[in-house]
């Protein structure tokens, strides 16, 4: 079955960082978009980066410049560099996976951004 495993999340002071990761298996992870979103309490689900099968990548605003994605073909992981860290990106943070009708989460991983 498909499977997405993050890692990587904690606590950290602001202006820290942080490298999530995700890895997946049971799917042909070349061919998908594999995105990280995140989910603050009272908020709902937004997406942070996503990376296509093309390499291209998008990014939401409020992370542009402090974020940087990135995946690894040959071993199905894809990853979120976090640097600069505000409290406002405290939340839990899902890995994804979507091609066409098939879309996948991973089951999420704590960030928080606090002194």
């Amino acid at each position: 079955q498909v499977q997405l495993v993050e890692s990587g999340g904690g606590l950290v002071q602001p202006g820290g960082s942080l490298r999530l990761s995700c890895a997946a298996s049971g799917i042909i992870f070349s061919i998908y978009t594999m995105g990280w979103y995140r989910q603050a309490p009272g908020k709902q689900r937004e997406l942070v980066a996503a990376i296509a099968s093309d390499y291209s990548t998008n990014y939401a605003d409020s992370v542009k410049g402090r974020f940087t994605i990135s995946r690894d073909n040959a071993k199905n992981t894809v990853s979120l560099q976090m640097n600069s860290l505000k409290p406002e990106d405290t939340a839990v943070y899902y890995c994804n996976a979507d091609f066409r009708r098939a879309n996948y989460w991973g089951q999420g991983t704590q960030v928080t951004v606090s002194s």
